[in-house]
């Protein structure tokens, strides 16, 4: 008996490069102003810096799992960081000529000049010579290591030094880079040129032979140092399989070295020595350019203030109803009300959460926070709401990435001043995007709910493109009830029928939704899913999209990130059409559309396609119940569909290209395609 053959999975985590590699065709994209495409860099940057923490730490470590339990998984972790390796050093050969080729020469048409220190003119060395003196040295300390001792170097993670080769090849000189201090760019003064810019690196390379006096300076290299973020294990494995692997990595030291990017002009037995000093094996180094945390980006100045280098103003769209409404709790109460950012303020769920506040008729608050934003609007809202003796429970998720400190830090604030915190479960985290205000109406108590698919935080709301429906619907308040009530420890199970929650419900109604429009498919009646995430990634949805293909189900995706379903093979996946789009915004919604036999199913929420989202987390799904409501988000999401400016097409062979545009069809480039849409559909 033949034994049934795996479905064809991509592994996540190298199509995640192929995301990756879209964000740098924007930075060479002309369509966008200079400065935006520079800030392109940064994102580049940024997101692989974090990957190399999070994803590849992840990988190296998995080399030390028992062989059994690899075997179990599949897992090749050598292979695969190789495979990884290869393809980020022709990233960042794209990277570096982007950088060189295109970016420096535009900046220069400009009359801005990033310039370094070999062409620092006799006014400007003056300047660097003084600025280093004054403002830098205080903050560098320079170290010389006798390379004929047992040396062991230690290195801050993701802070920028400079190594210094000597002619006395025994010793070589480290000196750090304070960007936190000083700043990475520095403005250049002196002999007519305005608009001259330099590295802080530049600066104290111009002043390595005064900080080394007593050596003879052959060359200066710059080098980064990542280091491992903690394991989520939990992210990826579930149960007795999640606690095979932590116990095969009990000895694991977090934060130990996982990338040294290194100058490639670096002399060979240089960049031996600092590998040994570093104890790195070869697989760690990371040849590249002059200068690495292109992330500093983020800031880099513009000495002209010309607009034509940056994207021209949106305006936050004014929604017609909320806008002039005195009381959300009678606006809201007469019709569902959707709210999508960064096209529309934050500052809509801020005045909910201010109305609710001041009303003496609302009894509780209730909001999970998943990443609580440093002092907010929203965060001094809750702590008024104590002071104003409402019931207030934060539900803080104390594991969510990088923000664990902060988030624990929030909680401990809203508990001194008697709000009732939950901190996350063990081995689940609370990804949902909640809110309930109850509130005392005659003898009832209304239930009056939030519920979106971005944080609560009203800076990432200027970037990432996100909805969220105010309602009063009684089915969708009452089944949320029950689910802050579970994070209260009050329920077991919330019991929903119309919500999809996980881990509780969200995968099986998935399921039978996907079956539904198989069955369709083979009445012959139409049978279509359109969905929008960020991720696609869990096995069995894949298996099932697969499966839905061959009855003949229409499949069109929108996925922003990696995914790891293979569309277009013949006799498995050739109904499924998939692309995503990086623009100006970060798509970060998600929205599910079944066509359910001409009778459409449409939800949107937190939850993306990844077994994490469907059985690991708390998640809140919700149907779009408000028929002009549900039209307003399938209108959105058709406009993306359409859009051949900025998607590309995802198929077998991960080639990134632009969705053409037909010889008479009008440019579509969505995310402003939508903000025109909602303009003239809120005009007051």
């Amino acid at each position: 008996m033949q034994e049934p053959q795996e479905i064809p999975l991509r592994h996540r985590d190298l199509n995640w490069l192929s995301f990756n590699a879209r964000v740098l065709q924007e930075a060479e994209d002309k369509i966008n102003p200079l400065y935006e495409r520079i800030r392109f860099l940064a994102i580049f940057s940024s997101n692989l810096d974090e990957y190399f923490r999070v994803r590849v730490a992840q990988l190296r470590q998995m080399k030390r799992v028992e062989k059994s339990i690899r075997k179990k998984l599949a897992l090749k972790p050598t292979r695969t960081t190789k495979e990884i390796l290869e393809e980020v050093k022709l990233q960042q050969h794209k990277f570096g000529e982007i950088y060189q080729k295109q970016i420096l020469p535009e900046l220069a048409k400009n009359g801005i000049y990033l310039i370094d220190a070999d062409h620092f003119n006799k006014v400007q060395k003056e300047f660097a010579a003084d600025f280093f003196q004054q403002k830098i040295k205080e903050h560098i300390k320079p170290e010389i290591i006798d390379l004929e001792e047992e040396n062991e170097l230690f290195l801050e993670n993701a802070e920028l030094y400079l190594v210094v080769s000597f002619t006395n090849k025994e010793k070589l000189g480290l000196v750090n880079i304070p960007v936190d201090a000083c700043g990475r760019f520095v403005k250049l003064e002196g002999d007519g040129e305005e608009n001259s810019i330099t590295y802080l690196d530049e600066i104290i390379r111009s002043q390595v032979s005064d900080i080394f006096k007593d050596q003879s300076i052959e060359g200066v290299y710059e080098i980064k140092l990542s280091r491992d973020a903690e394991l989520y294990i939990e992210d990826i494995y579930e149960g007795v399989l999640a606690e095979k692997i932590y116990d095969s990595l009990a000895q694991r030291t977090d934060g130990q070295p996982t990338r040294l990017l290194y100058d490639a002009k670096m002399p060979d037995f240089l960049h031996k020595k600092i590998r040994k000093l570093l104890k790195l094996g070869k697989i760690d180094m990371m040849p590249g350019g002059k200068y690495h945390n292109f992330n500093d980006f983020f800031s880099f100045p513009d000495p002209t203030n010309n607009p034509e280098l940056h994207y021209k103003e949106m305006p936050e769209i004014e929604h017609k109803v909320l806008t002039n409404s005195k009381n959300y709790f009678e606006t809201i109460s007469e019709k569902d009300q959707a709210v999508h950012f960064p096209y529309m303020s934050f500052s809509y769920v801020e005045k909910f959460l201010e109305q609710a506040v001041k009303d003496k008729d609302v009894t509780a608050i209730k909001i999970s926070l998943y990443r609580v934003a440093d002092e907010s609007r929203l965060t001094s809202l809750l702590l008024k709401a104590l002071e104003n003796g409402k019931q207030v429970t934060v539900f803080v998720e104390a594991k969510a990435r990088f923000d664990e400190e902060n988030n624990i830090i929030w909680g401990r604030k809203f508990e001194e001043k008697g709000a009732n915190v939950i901190y996350s479960y063990p081995k689940i985290k609370v990804h949902s995007k909640i809110m309930l205000v109850q509130r005392m109406e005659g003898e009832d108590l209304v239930n009056y709910s939030y519920i979106g698919t971005g944080n609560f935080n009203s800076e990432t709301s200027k970037i990432y493109c996100d909805h969220a429906i105010f309602t009063s619907n009684k089915q969708i308040a009452k089944e949320l009830s029950r689910l802050f009530k579970v994070l209260e420890g009050e329920l077991i199970i919330p019991r929903e029928k119309n919500l999809l929650i996980s881990p509780f419900s969200t995968r099986q109604e998935f399921i039978k939704l996907i079956y539904n429009e198989i069955d369709n498919a083979r009445e012959g009646k139409k049978a279509k899913i359109t969905a929008k995430m960020n991720s696609l990634e869990d096995p069995e949805m894949i298996e099932l999209l697969y499966k839905a293909s061959n009855a003949g189900v229409e499949i069109r995706l929108l996925v922003r990130g990696f995914t790891c379903l293979v569309p277009g093979i013949e006799g498995l996946s050739e109904n499924i059409y998939i692309t995503s789009i990086v623009d100006r915004f970060l798509e970060h919604g998600r929205i599910y559309i079944f066509e359910n036999g001409g009778d459409e199913k449409i939800y949107y929420g937190s939850a993306d396609w990844m077994s994490r989202n469907l059985s690991r987390r708390i998640e809140v799904l919700s149907p779009i119940l408000d028929k002009d409501v549900a039209q307003e988000f399938k209108e959105i999401l058709d406009i993306q569909l359409k859009d051949n400016v900025k998607a590309r097409i995802q198929d077998a062979d991960e080639k990134n290209e632009y969705v053409k545009k037909g010889e008479n069809e009008k440019s579509v480039r969505s995310q402003y395609e939508i903000y025109n849409y909602l303009q003239e559909k809120h005009s007051l």
